[in-house]
C-alpha cells in the first residue's frame, strides 16, 4: 500500500487549536485512561476469579472488558503524547495499523453488545433452554465469531481506504487515524470506497441494533408476565446495565459513521468521537460494577481476601 501513495506519513492536528488548553485536556484524559485501564481490570480479575459469576453474561462482560482495554490502548495512548508534543505524526503503515485495530475492537464491541443481548433473552424468556442455548461451548464460539468477523471487516474497511492514492495534504484533523478524515485526504475518487464502508457501518450498527431491539421486546413482554414486583425489578436490573452501554455506544457511533465522510465536521464529531473512545469504555466498568449487586459483592470479597493474606503476612514476619 505504501508503493501506491506519496505520502509517507500523517500529521495528527487532534487539540492544537485549543492551545495552552491541551495541557489540562492531557490531565483530565489522562485520569480517565487510568480509571478506565483500573476498571476494567478490576472487572476481569474479579469475573475470572470469582466462581460464582462463571456464567454466560460474565464470560461476555469479561470478554467486553477485554476488548475495551486494547481498544483504549489502540488510541489513547497516543492522543496524550501529542497532547505534550509538537510532533504530531504517525507513519502511513502505523495510520493504517491504528485504523485497524480501532475498527477490529470497535466492531467486535457491536458484535459483542448483540450476542449479550442475546443472552439475556435466553436467560429471561427460555429459561429452561438456556443451559443448552447458551453453553460453554456455544459461549466460546459465539465470542470467537465475534472476534474474527470484527477484525475481517476491519481488514476490508482498512484495506478500502488505503488502497487509494494519498499525495495532497497529509493534516489529519482529528485526534487519531480514524476513516472519514483520512479518506478526505485521498487523491482520487473515493465514492465506491465510501459506499462499501457505508454498507459495512450499517450492517455493523444497525444490525445487531435491531436484534437487541427485538431480544428486548421480547424480554419486556416476558417481565410484564411476573406476578412479583421483586421478580419484575430483578429482571430490569440485569438488563439495565446492558441497555444504557448500547444506547451511548450505537447512539454515537451511528452519528459518526452511518454517513458520508463528506458530511465530516472535525469539531463536533471530535466531541462525539471523544464519547465513544473515552466515555463509553469509562462507562462500561461503572455502570457493571455500580448497578451489579453481584461484582460488588465479588470486589468486597477479592478486597476482604487481599486484606487477609496482607494481615496474615505481616503476622508472620
Amino acid at each position: 500500500m505504501a508503493n501506491s501513495s506519496c505520502v509517507t506519513e500523517f500529521f495528527l492536528l487532534g487539540f492544537s487549536s485549543l492551545g495552552e488548553l491541551q495541557l489540562i485536556l492531557f490531565v483530565v484524559f489522562l485520569c480517565l485512561y487510568l480509571i478506565i485501564l483500573s476498571g476494567n481490570i478490576i472487572i476481569i480479575s474479579v469475573i475470572c476469579l470469582d466462581h460464582s459469576l462463571h456464567t454466560p453474561m460474565y464470560f461476555f462482560l469479561c470478554v467486553l472488558s477485554t476488548s475495551e482495554t486494547f481498544y483504549t490502548i489502540v488510541i489513547l495512548p497516543k492522543m496524550l503524547i501529542n497532547l505534550l508534543s509538537v510532533l504530531r505524526t504517525l507513519s502511513f503503515v502505523s495510520c493504517a495499523s491504528q485504523i485497524y485495530f480501532f475498527l477490529g475492537f470497535a466492531v467486535t464491541n457491536c458484535l459483542l453488545l448483540g450476542v449479550m443481548g442475546y443472552d439475556r433473552y435466553a436467560a429471561i424468556c427460555q429459561p429452561l433452554h438456556y443451559p443448552i442455548l447458551m453453553s460453554w461451548r456455544v459461549c466460546g464460539q459465539l465470542a470467537v465469531t465475534c472476534i474474527i468477523s470484527g477484525f475481517l471487516i476491519s481488514l476490508l474497511g482498512t484495506t478500502l481506504v488505503f488502497s487509494l492514492t494519498f499525495c495532497g495534504s497529509n493534516k489529519v484533523n482529528h485526534y487519531f487515524c480514524d476513516i472519514s478524515p483520512v479518506i478526505r485526504l485521498a487523491y482520487a475518487e473515493t465514492y465506491i470506497n465510501e459506499l462499501v464502508i457505508f454498507i459495512g457501518g450499517v450492517l455493523v450498527l444497525v444490525v445487531p441494533l435491531i436484534f437487541i431491539c427485538i431480544s428486548y421486546g421480547f424480554i419486556t413482554s416476558a417481565i410484564l408476565k411476573i406476578s412479583s414486583a421483586e421478580g419484575k425489578r430483578k429482571a430490569f436490573s440485569t438488563c439495565a446495565s446492558h441497555l444504557i452501554v448500547v444506547i451511548v455506544h450505537y447512539g454515537c457511533a451511528s452519528f459518526v459513521y452511518l454517513r458520508p465522510s463528506a458530511k465530516y465536521t472535525s469539531g463536533k464529531d471530535r466531541l462525539v468521537t471523544v464519547t465513544y473512545t473515552v466515555i463509553t469504555p469509562l462507562l462500561n466498568p461503572m455502570v457493571y460494577s455500580l448497578r451489579n449487586k453481584d461484582v460488588q459483592l465479588a470486589i468486597r470479597k477479592m478486597i476482604e481476601k487481599a486484606r487477609l493474606r496482607f494481615y496474615n503476612s505481616v503476622k508472620t514476619l
